[in-house]
C-alpha cells in the first residue's frame, strides 16, 4: 500500500501551480462552481510590502548581530530604525496601519523590532469571498479535506452520459484549493450553508507540510465550530491568506487587474452573474472591459463556427475586411469547409505526417473534438493612428497592447497560458514571418476560441494547469484555427491584388510602333516641302526629335522583352523548386526503403533472398533515375527553349516515373492515347511542370479521401487529345467545391495540410500553360456525385500552334 509523505501537498499546490494568476483563477473558478449569487470579492488588504519587510527585517538582523563591535556609521540607532519602518507602512491600510504602528511604537529593542516585524508581515492578508453554497462542518472534513475528491467529477460524467450542455461544474480535479498555498503560507477558512447556525472554521500551515520527515497523517487540521451567524440566510466561504509570498503593492494588484482579471471571463462571451471585484486597502481596482466599440476599429475579422452535421464535421468561416490598408469597398465572404476539405486542410495523408515527425492524428478526432467556436480581430498598426487625434491614438493602441493575443475559454472561463504575453500558441509569429503578404502576428490579432466541457470532452487540462493535454482532438483544435487564419490571410491577398495592385495589361505591339514612326517621317516630310526656307531648322529638329523616339521605342521593346524573360525565369526557378520538393521527397522515401532492405540482408543469408532484395533495391534506385530524367528538361535553360516532342510520349515517361508510387498509394491508373502521335511545338519543361502538378494534386487528395472512404479504390484517369493537343485529368477523390473553384488558381491558395500548403502548384502551372499559349482550367461541366468538380483540362498549346 502507498504512503504518502506530507511534502506531496506541496507538491500538488504551489510547486504544481506555476503562476500567482493560474492560483487566483483555481480560487476563483471555486467560488463560482459554489454558486456565488454576487460572483467573487478578493480583497487585498496589504500594509507592509514584501521587499519592504525583507529590507526592515534585514537590518534589524544587521544590528542585533553587530552588537558592541559595529562602528557609528553601521550601528542602527533603534529610534532611526523604527521611524525609518513607520514610513514603510502603508497609510491606505487604516486599520492595519494604526496596529502596525502601535507595534513598532512599543518596540523597546532591536530583538522587539524583529518580532514586531514579523506580527506585522502576518497582518498582510488576501481574502477570497464567494455568496455560494458554502460547506457545513461535516463537509470540511468530508470534502475540503479531501484531496482529489471526486464528487464534481461524478456529477460531471453523469451530465455527459446524460447529453447535458452545460457542465454542472468549471473544476473536477479536487486539488483547486491547494493553489492557495501558492499565495502563502498560512490558509484560513470561515465558511457556512444556508441551513448552518454557526460558521465553521479551518485553519493550515502550510510550512508544516516541508518537514520531509513527516507522513501526511502527522500533520493534524481539524474544523472547528465557530460563532453564529449574524443573517441566518447567508452562505458562503471567506479564504483568508496570510504570510503572503510576494509583494502586492497597489501597482502590481492593477497590473494583474489589467492582464489577468480582465480576461479570466470570455470578454465577448454570454455569462451573466460573474462579477469579479478587487479591493486594494479598501479602494476599488478598476477592470478594464473589452468593448464592442474598440472591436468596430478591427481592420479585418474572421469567424468561424466548427460543427457536426449528418454528412461529418464542417467550418463555418465568414470574413470581413473593412480597411485592411488602402481605399476598398467592405468585403464579407462566407465559406463552409466540408469533410472533403477538413480531411486535407487538418490532417492529410499519414505517412506524410510520420515522416515529418508531426503528431498522428486519427482522422477520427475530426468528430470526437466537437463543436467550437472562433473570433479573430485584426488590427492594421501601420495605419491606427490614421485620421484619430494623439489621446484617441494613444488609448486605442494601450487597448490593443492589452487585449493582444488568441486566448483559449473554456465554458467562458480562460484556460491558461493560450494568449498570455509569452504563448505563441498558435504559431502566429512563426508563420507570419514565413508568410507572403499581411503578418497576422500577435500584436496584431485579438481572439478568443471557446470550448466547452460537455461539447468537448476530449480537450482536458494537463493538472498543471499549463494547457491542454496533447490528444489528436488538440491538435484539430489548433490547426483548425490556424487554417482560419491563413484562410483570412488569403482573402486579404485576393482583395490586395484584385482592387489595389490590379494594372492595366501592358500589350507589346510592334507593328504599331513601326507604323507611328512611318507616319511620323512621312508627315515631317511633307511640312519640309511646305515650309518656307528660313523655317527649315524646325523641320530638322522635328526629324532629329522622330529619330530620338525611334530609338527609345526600340530600347523600351527590348527591356519589355528582357523583363519577360525575367518573369518566365523566375516562373521556371519556383516551378523547379517545387519539382526538386517532390523529387526530395521520393529520395527520401526511396532512400529508407533501401536502408531497410539493406538491414534486412544483413539478416538473410539464402541466396533466393538475397536476390529478390537486391531486385528490390534496384527497382527503388530504378524509380529514382526515372524522376531525375523527369527532372532535367525543367532546368531553368531547357524551360526556356520551345522543341518539337509527342505529347502522347512525354505523358508515358511521366506515367512510368510514377510507377512504383502508384503502386505503393494503391492508384488504378487509366492512359487513354490517340492512335495516332500528338506532337507539340511547346517548352516541354513547362509542359512538364503542369503534369506534375496536377499528378502530385491528384496523389494528395486520393490519399485523403481513402481516409475518409477506407473501401475506396482510387482511380486517375488521364486523356490525351488532339486537335488541339489536351490532356484531361480525372480522379476519384474528393473533387473541388463550388465555392472554391474559383480560387484554387490564386497564388497561395491551398487546401492542404499545413506542411504542405504551399499556394504555388497550380499557380504556377496555369502560367505556365498559357506560357506555351495554352490554358489550365477546371472542367465545369463534370461533377462527382456530391456536385464536386473533378476533372482539368489541360490544353498544351493554342489552336494555331
Amino acid at each position: 500500500m502507498f504512503k504518502v509523505t506530507a511534502r506531496t501537498v506541496l507538491e500538488l499546490g504551489s510547486e504544481l501551480i506555476s503562476s500567482d494568476p493560474i492560483a487566483f483563477y483555481e480560487l476563483i473558478k471555486n467560488g463560482i462552481d459554489a454558486g456565488s449569487k454576487d460572483g467573487v470579492t478578493i480583497r487585498f488588504d496589504i500594509v507592509l510590502a514584501r521587499r519592504d519587510f525583507e529590507e526592515a527585517k534585514a537590518q534589524v538582523l544587521k544590528a542585533i548581530g553587530s552588537g558592541q563591535t559595529a562602528t557609528a556609521d553601521e550601528q542602527w540607532e533603534l529610534d532611526d530604525l523604527k521611524d525609518w519602518i513607520v514610513r514603510k507602512l502603508i497609510t491606505e491600510a487604516d486599520a492595519l496601519w494604526d496596529q502596525a504602528r502601535s507595534l513598532i511604537d512599543d518596540a523597546q529593542s532591536f530583538e522587539d523590532v524583529a518580532r514586531a516585524l514579523q506580527t506585522i508581515d502576518g497582518l498582510n492578508s488576501i481574502t477570497v469571498s464567494d455568496t455560494g453554497s458554502g460547506m457545513s462542518f461535516d463537509q470540511l472534513n468530508s470534502i475540503f479535506l479531501v484531496i482529489g475528491t471526486s464528487s464534481r467529477r461524478t456529477e460531471i460524467d453523469d451530465a455527459l452520459a446524460g447529453g447535458k450542455s452545460h457542465t454542472p461544474y468549471l473544476g473536477e480535479k479536487g486539488i483547486g484549493r491547494l493553489s492557495a498555498m501558492r499565495l502563502g503560507d498560512q490558509l484560513s477558512v470561515r465558511t457556512a450553508t444556508e441551513d448552518d447556525d454557526h460558521y465553521s472554521y479551518i485553519g493550515i500551515d502550510w510550512s508544516a507540510f516541508d518537514d520531509p520527515t513527516k507522513m501526511i497523517q502527522d500533520i493534524d487540521v481539524q474544523p472547528v465550530k465557530g460563532e453564529k451567524k449574524e443573517d441566518s440566510d447567508f452562505s458562503g466561504t471567506d479564504i483568508v491568506i496570510r504570510r503572503l509570498n510576494a509583494d502586492w503593492a497597489e501597482k502590481r494588484v492593477e497590473r494583474l487587474a489589467i492582464d489577468d482579471f480582465s480576461l479570466l471571463v470570455n470578454p465577448l462571451g454570454k455569462q451573466k452573474g460573474q462579477r469579479i471585484v478587487v479591493i486594494w486597502n479598501g479602494k476599488r481596482v478598476n477592470i478594464r472591459r473589452l468593448e464592442n466599440s474598440f472591436l468596430s476599429h478591427a481592420n479585418a475579422i474572421v469567424r468561424g463556427h466548427y460543427k457536426m452535421t449528418s454528412h461529418g464535421p464542417e467550418l463555418e468561416l465568414r470574413i470581413e475586411l473593412n480597411n485592411i490598408g488602402f481605399e476598398h469597398p467592405k468585403e464579407i465572404s462566407v465559406e463552409t469547409a466540408t469533410a472533403d476539405v477538413l480531411y486535407g486542410a487538418l490532417v492529410g495523408p499519414k505517412a506524410k505526417r510520420r515522416r515529418m515527425n508531426k503528431r498522428d492524428i486519427d482522422y477520427a478526432a475530426l468528430n470526437s473534438v466537437g463543436p467550437f467556436d472562433f473570433e479573430l480581430h485584426w488590427f492594421n498598426r501601420s495605419i491606427l493612428r490614421k485620421g484619430k487625434t494623439t489621446g484617441d491614438y494613444q488609448a486605442l493602441r494601450n487597448l490593443l497592447d492589452q487585449w493582444m493575443g488568441v486566448r483559449l475559454y473554456r465554458d467562458g472561463y480562460r484556460v491558461y497560458p493560450y494568449g498570455s504575453e509569452d504563448d505563441d500558441w498558435l504559431e502566429l509569429d512563426k508563420t507570419a514571418l514565413a508568410s507572403k503578404g499581411y503578418a497576422l502576428n500577435r500584436i496584431q490579432l485579438i481572439g478568443q476560441v471557446e470550448i466547452g466541457r460537455m461539447s468537448n470532452p476530449s480537450l482536458i487540462d494537463q493538472t498543471n494547469r499549463e494547457g491542454l493535454r496533447q490528444t489528436p482532438e488538440e491538435a484539430i483544435l489548433k490547426e483548425t484555427v490556424q487554417f482560419a487564419v491563413e484562410r483570412l490571410r488569403d482573402e486579404m491577398n485576393r482583395i490586395t491584388k484584385e482592387q489595389k495592385d490590379a494594372k492595366a495589361p501592358f500589350i507589346t505591339d510592334e507593328t504599331r510602333t513601326v507604323d507611328l514612326e512611318k507616319r511620323m517621317k512621312s508627315t515631317i516630310t511633307a511640312i519640309g516641302k511646305l515650309v518656307p526656307k528660313e523655317h527649315r531648322d524646325a523641320v530638322q529638329e522635328l526629324e532629329l526629335m522622330r529619330e530620338e523616339f525611334s530609338r527609345y521605342a526600340a530600347e523600351a521593346r527590348e527591356r519589355v522583352i528582357d523583363m519577360e524573360k525575367d518573369a518566365d525565369q523566375m516562373l521556371a526557378m519556383a516551378g523547379i523548386g517545387l519539382m526538386v520538393e517532390v523529387v526530395a521527397h521520393e529520395l527520401t522515401r526511396s532512400a529508407e526503403d533501401a536502408l531497410d532492405i539493406l538491414n534486412g540482408l544483413r539478416r538473410k543469408s539464402v541466396p533466393d533472398e538475397v536476390r529478390r532484395r537486391l531486385e528490390s533495391l534496384r527497382a527503388s534506385m530504378n524509380s529514382i533515375s526515372k524522376r531525375l530524367r523527369i527532372l532535367d528538361p525543367l532546368s531553368v535553360t531547357g524551360r526556356q527553349r520551345k522543341e518539337r516532342f509527342k505529347l502522347n510520349e512525354l505523358m508515358q515517361e511521366i506515367l512510368e516515373a510514377h510507377d512504383a508510387q502508384f503502386e505503393r498509394h494503391g492508384i488504378n491508373l487509366k492512359l487513354l492515347l490517340p492512335e495516332k502521335p500528338v506532337e507539340v511545338l511547346a517548352v516541354k519543361g513547362m509542359v512538364v511542370q503542369v503534369l506534375e502538378n496536377l499528378i502530385s494534386n491528384s496523389v494528395y487528395w486520393m490519399d485523403v479521401e481513402k481516409q475518409r472512404k477506407i473501401a475506396l479504390k482510387s482511380e486517375l484517369t488521364i486523356v490525351v487529345e488532339d486537335n488541339p493537343p489536351r490532356v484531361r485529368f480525372s480522379d476519384n477523390g474528393p473533387g473541388i467545391s463550388k465555392q472554391y473553384k474559383d480560387r484554387i488558381f490564386d497564388l497561395f491558395f491551398s487546401l492542404k495540410d499545413k506542411s504542405r500548403r504551399r499556394g504555388l502548384g497550380l499557380f504556377i502551372a496555369k502560367e505556365a500553360a498559357e506560357h506555351n499559349g495554352g490554358a489550365l482550367v477546371l472542367d465545369a461541366d463534370v461533377t462527382n456525385d456530391e456536385g464536386r468538380f473533378t476533372t482539368f483540362d489541360y490544353q498544351v498549346v493554342g489552336d494555331g500552334s
